[in-house]
């Protein structure tokens, strides 16, 4: 089902057509945002994976006159000092032309009433590399706080 975000700019699910796409679109962000170079078929197998199986999350395309323009995974976190499940933003892209028009503030805005209407959800959270200010300066702009938790990994690379 399409969700209507703006004029001529709507929100849906993704599914298993559009991974090539979706591939290319996370290629770019990961050059963009870190300058890593993703192995795409590495990244296509990833969105197959994710298509076969809705427990590993929901990835989402937005469109503009039927063109996919960005995109955004959802993964789960479950969390039993709240029972339930926090949402994660992941893999979010938005086409440069799109870009500083409001459009993750919409699609923020599309997760929160998921939020407030589902009693098993109970909050967004995402994580951003921190050399990506501009995406941090979003996050805080629409109302993301960076203070309560900090972020630690380890990646078996």
């Amino acid at each position: 089902m399409k969700t209507l975000l703006k004029e001529n700019i709507y929100i849906e699910t993704a599914s298993v057509q559009d991974a090539e796409l979706l591939a290319d679109l996370q290629c770019k962000m990961a050059w963009e945002t870190e300058e890593y170079m993703l192995d795409r078929n590495t990244v296509l197998q990833g969105l197959q994976a994710l298509f076969n199986d809705v427990s590993k999350g929901i990835y989402y395309k937005v469109t503009h006159n039927e063109q996919v323009i960005g995109c955004m995974l959802n993964t789960f976190e479950w969390s039993e000092w709240r029972n339930g499940y926090v949402l994660w933003i992941q893999s979010l892209y938005i086409v440069p032309e799109f870009r500083a028009q409001g459009l993750f503030k919409l699609m923020y805005q599309y997760l929160q009433h998921k939020v407030k209407a589902d009693n098993n959800l109970m909050g967004i959270r995402l994580y951003v590399d921190k050399t990506n200010v501009k995406a941090s300066q979003v996050y805080k702009a629409i109302g993301m706080s960076d203070e309560h938790y900090t972020f630690f990994e380890w990646l078996n690379e």
